[in-house]
């Protein structure tokens, strides 16, 4: 099914794609169009080979999609956050890996825009904005899951820089990201340092073999006497808990919760074309009755996680606290729609929904993983039941 360009997730206009990496300005791109001919036709392919190519990773660059929030003379469009979600929804439902590239890269590139030094910036944001180098947000370790203290990496002061000693996993990106956003324990508490992949010291191994997103190319980062100056540290020390981590946390779970929207329309999609086509007996599976049911359910559930991501986006873009809870909530719907859409999907499609020439498949891993990440289901529901909670006692 091919849904019009009335519908919501339209990036056509003024909000397109304007704004190439240097400044200047492409004419609207329609988002849509890119991600149905150049990624959707690969994502299996990619899925398969558990990794992207080089080549989709430039052209992601070329359409200024790595960091188009930055303002222009960072080489970013000014994008608001709002339009930014619906970007990361078409591109999760074209496939998965992709969007989680995006995810990892926004975290960090805004990190180091929001809390950065002016050198930082100034060293940092054009090669990020442009995809000339990748980032990787370096926060969850071996024995931690969603304990976020990353208490197992530990910085110690030298007197003249930082020795850094840890280790990381399940890093998204971390095979061919260029720059790593570290968090530590410091002596004054948790601090974050932005380390080259290349540093001495450093060391990456792939991760393979995993269930869902498998190309977002994983990978476990090692640090053994990783030396850096004090500029690679993000503000003060000890001061990256409620500043570096919160913030960029509630992006990548807003990126989430928009990707896991292109995921339930993904299964939509599918969906529809396959029981349109698909005979039973004497008609066809879209004329039976607990079909239509299945359709209806999908059609719903991502139309309002459509909204909810899309009241996140506003309240960020209006600077208002309350985005904070307004993500979790939208994270929460949003993945667990994206992965009861992906089981009625390979329901739908019966044995070929097990099979590689049919996307079902990839969906429901994909699926899976949104519920895992940026804080999983059940810690969202404790998160969310305690806002509850506090809104009735005021």
């Amino acid at each position: 099914m091919t849904v019009p360009l009335t519908e919501p997730h339209d990036l056509t206009g003024a909000h397109g794609l304007a704004g190439a990496h240097d400044g200047t300005a492409y004419d609207p791109v329609d988002i849509r169009e890119f991600v149905d001919a150049e990624i959707v036709p690969h994502a299996d392919e990619w899925d398969q080979d558990e990794r992207l190519p080089p080549k989709i990773l430039h052209r992601i660059g070329e359409l200024g999609l790595w960091a188009p929030f930055l303002p222009p003379d960072a080489g970013g469009a000014a994008m608001d956050w709002t339009t930014l979600g619906r970007v990361h929804e078409e591109i999760g439902r074209g496939c998965s890996s992709v969007r989680s590239f995006l995810t990892v890269h926004t975290m960090v590139t805004w990190t180091v825009q929001r809390w950065g030094s002016d050198a930082q910036r100034e060293r940092w944001l054009p090669r990020l904005a442009a995809g000339d180098l990748i980032g990787a947000f370096c926060l969850t370790e071996p024995d931690s899951g969603s304990d976020a203290s990353a208490s197992g990496t530990v910085a110690e002061s030298n007197g003249s820089g930082w020795v850094i000693n840890g280790e990381k996993k399940w890093m998204t990106a971390g095979q061919v990201a260029g720059l790593l956003l570290v968090f530590c324990r410091s002596a004054e508490g948790m601090s974050a340092f932005l380390v080259p992949a290349d540093s001495p010291g450093v060391e990456i191994t792939p991760i393979t073999g995993v269930m869902g997103t498998r190309a977002s190319m994983l990978a476990g980062i090692r640090l053994r006497e990783v030396r850096v100056g004090p500029e690679a540290l993000i503000g003060p020390p000890g001061w990256a808990a409620g500043t570096v981590m919160t913030g960029a946390l509630d992006l990548g779970r807003y990126s989430v919760a928009c990707g896991s929207v292109g995921v339930a329309q993904a299964c939509l999609d599918a969906c529809v074309a396959y029981t349109s086509r698909r005979r039973v007996r004497e008609g066809r599976l879209s004329e039976l009755q607990l079909i239509r049911r299945k359709i209806t359910d999908m059609l719903v559930s991502s139309r309002a996680a459509r909204l909810l991501c899309a009241e996140a986006g506003r309240l960020k873009d209006a600077d208002d606290p309350a985005t904070i809870m307004a993500t979790w909530v939208a994270k929460y719907h949003a993945s667990t729609a994206a992965s009861a859409a992906a089981s009625d999907a390979v329901q739908i499609h019966g044995a070929n929904g097990f099979s590689a020439d049919h996307p079902a498949a990839r969906l429901y891993r994909d699926a899976k993983v949104a519920e895992v990440i940026e804080g999983s289901t059940e810690l969202q529901q404790l998160t969310i039941a305690t806002e509850a909670y506090r809104e009735v006692a005021r």
